[in-house]
């Protein structure tokens, strides 16, 4: 019932918001965008609150490394077993703990990176003025972030190393669901955090609304902050005794619509309020990618996430709604990333865009991945009959690891370079480095995909269609020779992807800590340069 009603009224306000961005885009045209001469947000004094954000910076590349490392160590487990290189370390840190941490931590330093692009872009609406004790608010939410994500990590070792009484499981330990493993309690202080975020947010809004003229790109970003702060509350709606259908129904919601829908929107929002501020990108074509995010995620994203729902008895017509309409999610970030790279190219055209250059690719890099994780590699597993043989084999993790890192982890990275570029203003980025990060992590990311996730997906598909999925999944099957070569190989792009990070994370590091005598730290260059 809930469920139904919720559809009825999104999919009414997804036509609503297409219909209105319709009436938008039939403004008269703007004047022919031309480049500033020189940075517009440079003119904006940094508050102490975006100051404050370079913390935030290095948290969010603290924990990439963390979980790019955890990545590789998982991805051995599935070759030798029990032991990492001969060692038996297992006994300390089994399978099951070192998945759980790599899969939160991903969320945690990519949610850090989100919550600092709206921090930033706080004052910016509020007219270059912090809100009062909102830099406060900004160190306590760092410190919060930083409780709870130790917290979590430690509760699950003591939970899967039994040491944890079991009746304190569900509520400290491990939930034992993917997305949603960290215990119950520290999933409230979570949620808590992104209210704390939500209300720091909000304390700006109220001068942007007074200002004149038009307010559409603004309401569209206000409504995706409420929605990211609100609804990752909708985890917290099963128990411990949950029927499991219930169970896995709110659990969609946060995975699909909280992480895969809202953010997706906010991320669009938040990305057009940085171009337009730069002067990169009409007012019309901004407003109009936000609002066109809005309305197909409204669209497709609430009928989309019935395609999750196929082993909790959704019938066949509803899987087929969800699968179709899903396919519409991938559409805004690709064509702001359209945008993006148009306007990179202008970089020639004005020389302060050379210092933002590394970001705008990160963001070039979502609207590619956008494509290709999001897109062909999610509706590979959407359709109901592919659900049916191909949900939870390889093929999945081929879709997670493009769309979550391809989109939603250079997106994070983008939004990082973009606000410790503006805290270090005078720092000159090691082009060395950052090409050879930002190269690698593409790389890297294919290879692991091309050579090993996808080639052992696909010979699991058969298997699952030819003698059942119990089969696929199978140790008989699965350790097969030619299928522990093909996870050997995939050694080759973990590597190729490690030195990227390592490379990409030194630079965020070498940012937030610049001093003055560091040669590219160059005090004496103007600014808009």
């Amino acid at each position: 019932m809930i469920w139904s009603f919720a559809s009825v009224v999104f999919l009414i306000a997804g036509i609503g918001l297409l219909i209105w961005g319709w009436a938008f885009s039939k403004k008269d045209d703007e004047v022919k965008l031309t480049v500033p001469e020189h940075d517009p947000l440079t003119k904006i004094v940094l508050t102490p609150s975006q100051k404050a954000l370079a913390k935030y910076g290095f948290l969010v590349v603290a924990l990439f490394m963390a979980q790019v490392l955890l990545g590789g160590f998982v991805a051995h487990y599935t070759v030798e077993g029990q032991s990492f290189y001969g060692i038996q370390i297992s006994d300390w840190l089994p399978y099951a703990l070192v998945r759980t941490w790599h899969i939160q931590a991903a969320l945690f330093w990519i949610a850090t990176a989100f919550l600092a692009a709206g921090l930033f872009l706080t004052p910016i609406i509020n007219g270059g003025k912090d809100p009062k004790f909102q830099k406060l608010g900004v160190d306590i939410l760092w410190v919060a972030l930083i409780i709870v994500c130790v917290g979590s990590f430690i509760s699950q070792f003591f939970a899967l190393k039994h040491i944890m009484p079991a009746n304190l499981n569900f509520w400290f330990g491990h939930q034992g669901y993917e997305f949603i493993d960290l215990g119950r309690f520290w999933q409230i202080l979570k949620w808590v955090g992104v209210l704390i975020w939500l209300g720091l947010m909000a304390r700006g809004w109220a001068y942007g609304f007074k200002q004149k003229g038009d307010k559409n790109l603004l309401f569209i970003f206000v409504a995706s902050v409420v929605c990211v702060g609100l609804f990752y509350g909708s985890g917290l709606f099963y128990g411990e005794r949950t029927n499991l259908a219930i169970m896995e129904y709110w659990r969609w919601w946060v995975v699909h619509l909280w992480v895969e829908g809202f953010f997706e929107v906010f991320a669009t929002a938040a990305f057009s309020f940085i171009f337009y501020n730069l002067g990169l990108v009409r007012y019309k074509t901004a407003t109009a990618a936000a609002i066109a995010s809005a309305a197909l995620f409204l669209l497709g994203g609430v009928p989309g996430t019935f395609h999750h729902l196929y082993f909790t008895g959704t019938t066949t017509p509803i899987m087929a709604i969800g699968a179709s309409f899903s396919a519409l999610e991938v559409v805004p970030l690709v064509v702001l990333g359209y945008e993006a790279y148009e306007h990179w190219e202008k970089q020639h055209q004005a020389p302060w865009m050379d210092k933002l250059k590394w970001s705008i690719l990160f963001f070039v890099a979502v609207a590619f991945w956008n494509m290709i994780g999001a897109g062909v590699f999610g509706f590979m597993l959407n359709p109901p009959l592919a659900l049916y043989y191909i949900q939870g084999l390889n093929t999945t993790a081929v879709h997670a690891h493009a769309a979550l890192f391809g989109v939603y982890g250079f997106l994070a990275l983008g939004f990082v370079l973009f606000i410790v570029r503006y805290i270090r203003p005078d720092y000159v980025f090691n082009d060395k480095l950052m090409k050879t990060g930002f190269w690698a992590l593409n790389l890297g990311l294919v290879l692991m995909i091309a050579t090993s996730l996808l080639p052992i997906g696909i010979f699991q598909a058969h298997a699952s269609i030819t003698e059942g999925l119990w089969y696929a999944r199978s140790e008989g099957f699965m350790q097969q020779g030619f299928l522990e070569t093909l996870r050997w190989i995939r050694t080759f792009g973990d590597v190729v992807f490690i030195i990227g990070a390592s490379c990409v994370s030194w630079q965020v590091v070498k940012l937030v800590f610049a001093k003055p005598s560091d040669p590219n730290f160059k005090p004496n260059a103007p600014v808009n340069q």
